[in-house]
Order: structure tokens, then C-alpha cells, then sequence
């Protein structure tokens, strides 16, 4: 009866759980879909391609990049007005030799060293050893989630600025510039959850049909100007009215061009995109050289075509539309060639021009979060800073949505107010790669080279000061995702330091021998010690023989000595030695933790040989916090327990989990 009972009672609470267990395990199922594949193949168009994705033409893909660099023309214009005033197309030409001498030559050095997509944070991973090497990307990471997180909001901003200002647009939408944006952000977001399939086809559609637009725009610009012969001189006159020389002006322009650097995000988007760029049928994985060829052609043909556009749309927004209307509230603000459409080409045209901005904005939003669906799972899950789900898609989507529409709601969807933390971001990681490069052939002995990259260096540092000065906001947004990133980072390391670490472990043919050989012999026995303890075999057995631990010798008998190469990794592959030296068989094994390394070799030999290893400590001398702080920081400590522990995590079952004994 009591049997009965307690399968029935099993039964009535499994029929009555396991509708919300099944709902429960299909939303995790659905979330955490493409969790096993390789970090940065995630949907988007920045997405890894498959293996057997043979790429596609340069100039296609530099439609990926122009999605988010050829976009920023809906709001540059507007801003560089603002920003400079009437010495708008001086300011814009300081920008653009910053932009032809400075970012370009530095991002085309930086796809000759990162041919992977990797971009200047991992070249500056590859520099910077240990942790020092961790907390400079993680604090990069954090201005790179400014960078990709104001360029979704501030893209989605604009694009509702253009809908509200439309004069065909209904009345219900004036002053709803907040949900519309915030409306937009979530249509984002939700492509991203159902799955964002390749995108190549529709960013050359966008950029083909958006620059041609541009094109008319500024014809018909050129055109009104040419119409009107005085719009030259007395653009000029108020000029000089305003400042007392040419030199003065040029000093004015020299001083307010960092306001303007918006106009040269597409750099890092454009390394990031290397990926699908097809290369020669030659390349290898090692010396893809077809593809970084190709990746400079896109970079150059991306900033010559963004630079003469620039240049165009500063002079013609200058000319021809009062200083007044760029401000907060008028029509040009946040618009201004859209303005010139409708004024000029009438409202037909500029509608169809507001809704191609309108896309190639919304578009650009699209770019950056598939830029940070590829940058997290690239670094944080590696380093153990982030829970395995990061490297699925759709959490990620979800939180980064969530954060979109904090800031949307701090900025108040105003685009001039996002202008500072958008700029601040790309110039931070402009200058990251201007001293990543800058290192990187100084070290090839290129010392001419080294010279002009550091000149860059220092052109970028001044610029980020004194973008930082003017707008503090920039900063101020980029402190947040920097300390959001290292208290989460550093948390979640804390959290997974117990786990079991190991991504493969291999023995080599000795050390096979050996281990066969002790399970053959009897009890296999491992006594684990620091290998820098002391100077022989027999000293050893002597200390353990003294500290009256029960590991007798023998054949059964090996010594099982951990090398702490790097600390600050989370994962490594394993590679146990064995060798035989003093009369004794010993094991020799690097990696980034003592305790977690010793309970991933003892499973292996378990898995293995299908026997249970019993492992000998001592106990650590030390208080047990410092202890825990030297297993946190520099992968050794306490020793057993937290060999115990690991093991205790990664087998549930007592039965089948190594034996530690500690004496």
C-alpha cells in the first residue's frame, strides 16, 4: 500500500508539474539554443560564417561596415553644425585628415595582426600578460559596450526624429519621439531572438540605395549653390566677421573637431567583419593573406567614400540652412540632409528619403548588437567572467535590449545628448588600436613606422581629453558599463572558481604507461606536491613519510607535480608529462590553477582506467582566507580542500569520485 501510495502521490506530482517543468525546459531550451557552438558564430551580420561559408566579395561586405559608418550622415551633419558652427567644413576637414593619416592606417595595420575579427582588444590581450592583460580588455570591453550600446540607441533616436518630422507623418506622433525609439529598440530586439540570418544582401541594398539618395541631395544642394554665387562669400565674410584671421579659425577648427568624431565609427565594425570577407583560394587559417588584402581595400574605399560625403554634407548644410534650425527643437537638428531633401526635392522625394534613413538607422542599431553578440562570448566566458549562457545568443540579446532602453529613457532619446558617450567610445577604442599598433611594430624593430603610429597615439589621446572635457556624459556612461563589467566579471569568476576547468586532458605515452603500469600493480596511488618544494624525490617521500601520511611507494605509487603557467586563464588544455626521475614516477602538468588542474588529471585517469585514484595532501600552512585569496588570484592555496571541492561539483556521485586523503 505505502508503495502504491508514494507512486501515486509520485505521479500526481508529476502530472501536476510537469506542465510548468516542461514549459520551464522549453523556454531554456529556446534561450540557451547554439550554446554549444563555437564563441562568435552568432547570427548577424558580424557573425562568424560557417566552415563550409565561402565569403563574399570585399565590396560587399563593406556594406556591413556602411550600415553603421555610412548612417552617421543622418545625424553628423546636424551635430558638426552644432558643434562648429560656421567653421563646420573647416572642423570636418581636420576630421577627415585625422581620419585618412590616422584611423585608417592604424585599422589596416590592426587587420595585418587580427585577420580573425578579433580587433585591437584582443591584440592588446595578446600584449599585456596575466591579469593586467584581463583588467585592460575588460575595461576596453566596457567602452566597446558604449560604443555598440549608444550606437543602437542614438541610431534608433534619429531614425524616430526623422519619422516625427516627416510633414506627412500623423499628428498623433509629435512628441513621441521616446516610444518610438524605444518601439524600434524592441522590433531590434526581437529579430534577434527569432534569429538573424545573413545580412549581406540587405546592408548592400541599404547602402547602394542610400548613398544614391545622398547623392541627390547633394547635387541638388550643389546646384542651389551654385544658383545662389554670394552663399560662398557670405559664408565666408561671417566667418572672418567672427574670428579675427584664417589662422584663428583653423586654431578654432583644430579645437572643436573632437566634437565631431563621430564620423569615424566604422573602424572597428569594419575589422569585426573580416570574417565573411571571401580572400584568395590560397588563404589558410594561419596566413589569410587574400583576406587581409582585401579587408584594407574595404577600409580605404569606406573612408574615401565617408570622407568626400562628409565633407559635402558639412558645406551644403552649412550654406544653406540657418544656424537657428540646428538647434534643439528645429527642423534640422538631428536631420539635416533630410531637411535639404524635403526643401529642395519636395516632400515626396524627402519622404522616401526619411525612410531610407530610417532603415539604414535601424540597420545600424542591427550591426552594433551583432558586434556585441560577437565581442562578449569572445572574452568573458574564456576568462570565466561570465556564466556559460553568455555564450548563447538570446540572453544576451534580452539583457543588452534591456540596457538599450535604460539608456534610451536617460538620454531621453535626444540624439545630441548621446553624441559625447557615443564619441568617447570610438575614440577609446581608436586609440587602443592606435597603441596596440604602435607596440606591435615597434616590437618587429620597425622603429620609422613605431614613430608615426605614436604620433597617432597621442593625436587620438588628445582628441578622446578633450572630447571627455567638453562632454563629460561619455564618460561618466562608460564608467557605468566598466564597473557593471568588472563586479559582474569578477563575481562570476569567484562563483566558477570551484568548477572543473580543464577543456581536455592528454597524456602522453609515458605518462599512459605509467598510469597503466600502477593500476596494474595494485591501489593507484598519487601523492600531489608543489614541484618547487624541495630539490629530490627522496626529500619528498621523506616529508610525506615524516607528516605520517599513509601513501606507501611502489609502482602504485606516482608524484603528480602542477606548473601554474598563467592564473588569470580560466580554461586550458592539458598536456601530463611523465618522466622518472630520483627512483620515482612523476607527472607534470601546466596550468592555470594547482587544485582545479589535479582534479581534472584525477578524473581523466579515472575515465580512463575505470579505477578510482586516491590522491595525498598536505595541509597548507596560512590563514584560510589568504589562503583562498592566493587560490583566487594567483591559482594556488589550500590545496586539498579545494581539490575536494572540485571534484565534489564535477561528479555528484561519492562512489565514483577520487579519494583525497590529507595528512
Amino acid at each position: 500500500m505505502d508503495k502504491a501510495l508514494g507512486e501515486g502521490d509520485r505521479d500526481g506530482n508529476g502530472g501536476g508539474n510537469g506542465g510548468a517543468d516542461g514549459l520551464g525546459d522549453r523556454c531554456r531550451t529556446w534561450l540557451l539554443d547554439g550554446l554549444s557552438e563555437t564563441a562568435a558564430r552568432h547570427p548577424g551580420p558580424h557573425g562568424t560564417p560557417p566552415p563550409e561559408h565561402r565569403g563574399h566579395r570585399w565590396w560587399r561586405v563593406m556594406c556591413l561596415t556602411g550600415v553603421d559608418y555610412f548612417s552617421t550622415l543622418g545625424y553628423q551633419p546636424g551635430i558638426a553644425a552644432l558643434a562648429a558652427g560656421l567653421l563646420s567644413p573647416l572642423a570636418t576637414l581636420v576630421l577627415l585628415a585625422l581620419t585618412l593619416l590616422g584611423a585608417l592606417p592604424v585599422y589596416r595595420r590592426v587587420a595585418r595582426e587580427s585577420p580573425h575579427g578579433e580587433g585591437s582588444i584582443a591584440m592588446l590581450e595578446r600584449l599585456l600578460p596575466w591579469w593586467s592583460g584581463k583588467l585592460f580588455v575588460l575595461v576596453l570591453l566596457g567602452f566597446a559596450a558604449t560604443d555598440f550600446i549608444i550606437t543602437i540607441t542614438l541610431s534608433a533616436a534619429d531614425a524616430a526624429a526623422h519619422v516625427v518630422e516627416n510633414p506627412y507623418a500623423p499628428g498623433f506622433l509629435h512628441g513621441t519621439n521616446v516610444w518610438i525609439t524605444l518601439a524600434l529598440i524592441g522590433l531590434l530586439g526581437a529579430v534577434f531572438l527569432k534569429g538573424f540570418r545573413e545580412a549581406i544582401g540587405v546592408a548592400v541594398a541599404l547602402v547602394a540605395v542610400y548613398l544614391s539618395l545622398n547623392v541627390v541631395v547633394l547635387a541638388a544642394a550643389a546646384w542651389q549653390v551654385l544658383r545662389d554665387p554670394v552663399l560662398v562669400p557670405d559664408w565666408w565674410d561671417a566667418m572672418i566677421a567672427g574670428h579675427s584671421s584664417p589662422w584663428v579659425m583653423i586654431g578654432v577648427a583644430l579645437l572643436v573637431f573632437p566634437k565631431l568624431a563621430l564620423g569615424m565609427s566604422g573602424f572597428e565594425t569594419g575589422v569585426a567583419v573580416m570574417p565573411q570577407i571571401k580572400g584568395d583560394p590560397t588563404d589558410t587559417e594561419q596566413r589569410p593573406e587574400g583576406r587581409i588584402r582585401d579587408t584594407r581595400k574595404l577600409l580605404t574605399t569606406a573612408a574615401l567614400i565617408m570622407s568626400c560625403f562628409l565633407l559635402l554634407s558639412s558645406l551644403a548644410t552649412t550654406l544653406l540652412i540657418p544656424q537657428d534650425e540646428f538647434k534643439a527643437g528645429g527642423p534640422a537638428n538631428g536631420r539635416a540632409l533630410a531637411y535639404l531633401a524635403h526643401r529642395y526635392l519636395g516632400e515626396v522625394f524627402g519622404t522616401f528619403y526619411d525612410v531610407s534613413t530610417i532603415c539604414i538607422l535601424w540597420f545600424a542599431g542591427a550591426s552594433a548588437l551583432a558586434g556585441l553578440l560577437n565581442l562578449v562570448p569572445r572574452f568573458l566566458p574564456r576568462y570565466g567572467m561570465a556564466p556559460e549562457w553568455t555564450r548563447a545568443v538570446r540572453p544576451l540579446v534580452l539583457l543588452f535590449t534591456a540596457v538599450a532602453v535604460a539608456i534610451t529613457l536617460y538620454f531621453d532619446a535626444n540624439v545630441d545628448k548621446q553624441s559625447g558617450a557615443y564619441a568617447t567610445g570610438v575614440l577609446v577604442l581608436m586609440l587602443s588600436a592606435a597603441f596596440a599598433s604602435t607596440v606591435a611594430v615597434r616590437r618587429q624593430g620597425r622603429g620609422r613606422a613605431a614613430a608615426g603610429f605614436g604620433a597617432i597615439t597621442v593625436v587620438f589621446a588628445y582628441t578622446l581629453v578633450a572630447n571627455v572635457i567638453e562632454r563629460p556624459d561619455g564618460i561618466k556612461i562608460a564608467a557605468l558599463f566598466i564597473v557593471a563589467i568588472l563586479v559582474t566579471s569578477f563575481a562570476s569568476r569567484a562563483h566558477r572558481a570551484f568548477e572543473l576547468r580543464a577543456a581536455d586532458v592528454v597524456l602522453d605515452p609515458e605518462a599512459a604507461r605509467y598510469v597503466d603500469e600502477a593500476v596494474a600493480a595494485g591501489r593507484l596511488r598519487i601523492i600531489a606536491h608543489e614541484p618547487s618544494g624541495r630539490t629530490t624525490a627522496e626529500h619528498r617521500m621523506e616529508e610525506y613519510s615524516r607528516r605520517r601520511t599513509p601513501a606507501p611507494g611502489g609502482r602504485s605509487t606516482l608524484f603528480l607535480e602542477v606548473f601554474v603557467r598563467d592564473s588569470s586563464d580560466f580554461t586550458a588544455d592539458l598536456v601530463v608529462r611523465g618522466d622518472e626521475r630520483y627512483g620515482v614516477r612523476r607527472l607534470r602538468v601546466e596550468g592555470a590553477t594547482v587544485p582545479n588542474t589535479i582534479a581534472a588529471v584525477l578524473m581523466n585517469i579515472r575515465d580512463r582506467t575505470g579505477v578510482l585514484p586516491h590522491a595525498y595532501f598536505t595541509w597548507t600552512e596560512g590563514h584560510p582566507v589568504s589562503n583562498l585569496l592566493r587560490f583566487l588570484v594567483f591559482g594556488e592555496g589550500e590545496t586539498a580542500p579545494v581539490t575536494r571541492e572540485v571534484l565534489r561539483r564535477a561528479e555528484p556521485d561519492p562512489g565514483r569520485r577520487p579519494r583525497i586523503h590529507v595528512g
